[in-house]
């Protein structure tokens, strides 16, 4: 096991992280040598609850010469990871965090990939009446006001500082038993809210590719709930740069956007990301 294995697995404990699935290696390719190696790619758990990493992985490894393990966690850890040097690359949607990071100087690029949106979905019987409202603000104030239960992902995540940033613009601090932390990423979460009848906010592919949930879509639409996602190249030492490079370059190709745009139209008949780069 390398150093920047253990290091990994370290940060991961230490934060209670949700999944790691392979290592990073000491033997990479660095900064100035050719994309080659293993790179580490730290995500979020939407990217692999709807399926797309199982697309994209396998296909950038055919393009290339480096080959992929994937670390997936709220974004907000996966920022964490760069920011200590074991990521070497990063997917994530977090649009005000991803800023910051950049501001840093933890990254060496930073650029669009692709969007969906969230949405606020709860019981089919809406004890709230979310239904009837018009923006997600509007929506957060009338579950507070019924005091209806509400599952939150309280993990950092782009999708917790969203929803955090929607009970802001709500003029609504929550808190309560009602309103409960479940500390695990979208797909476990509406899961848990589908189980306990609580309203919950989540991307829209992650619910399209959540089985057995009894919970239905109750708000959408707003633009303040467009989520937009990012490949950030990470600056530090010992990383594999070439290979992070190679991959902010791929995923943005106009093949792969296309790949993207493709994702879900089969299965679910209609896309679950909209392509941005070049946009």
């Amino acid at each position: 096991m390398t150093l920047r294995w253990r290091a990994i697995v370290g940060a991961l404990l230490a934060m209670a992280a949700v999944v790691v699935v392979g290592c990073g290696s000491s033997d990479s390719g660095s900064s100035s040598g050719s994309a080659k190696g293993t790179m580490v790619m730290a995500t979020t758990t939407s990217t692999r609850d709807t399926g797309l990493l199982d697309v994209l992985v396998p296909a950038f490894e055919r393009a290339s010469d480096c080959s992929v393990k994937t670390v997936a966690v709220g974004s907000g850890q996966a920022l964490k990871l760069g920011e200590q040097g074991n990521a070497d690359a990063l997917l994530v949607h977090s649009p005000d965090a991803e800023e910051a990071f950049m501001k840093a100087g933890h990254g060496l690029s930073r650029r669009a990939v692709m969007h969906n949106d969230f949405v606020v979905v709860g019981p089919p019987g809406d004890p709230a009446g979310v239904a009837r409202t018009q923006s997600a603000s509007a929506a957060f104030k009338r579950i507070a006001a019924a005091r209806a239960p509400f599952a939150s992902r309280g993990d950092d995540s782009g999708t917790n500082a969203k929803e955090l940033k929607i009970w802001q613009s709500a003029g609504v601090t929550p808190q309560g038993s009602l309103y409960f932390k479940t500390g695990h990423g979208m797909g476990e979460t509406l899961t848990i809210a589908s189980q306990k009848n609580a309203y919950t906010l989540s991307d829209r592919g992650t619910f399209l590719a959540t089985k057995g949930l009894d919970s239905k879509i109750l708000e959408q639409g707003d633009q303040a709930l467009q989520n937009y996602y990012h490949v950030i190249v990470v600056r530090h030492s010992g990383t594999n740069t070439a290979c992070a490079k190679a991959f902010s370059n791929w995923i943005t190709s106009p093949s792969t956007q296309r790949l993207i745009g493709a994702f879900g139209v089969k299965k679910y008949g209609r896309a679950l990301f909209t392509p941005d780069a070049g946009s």
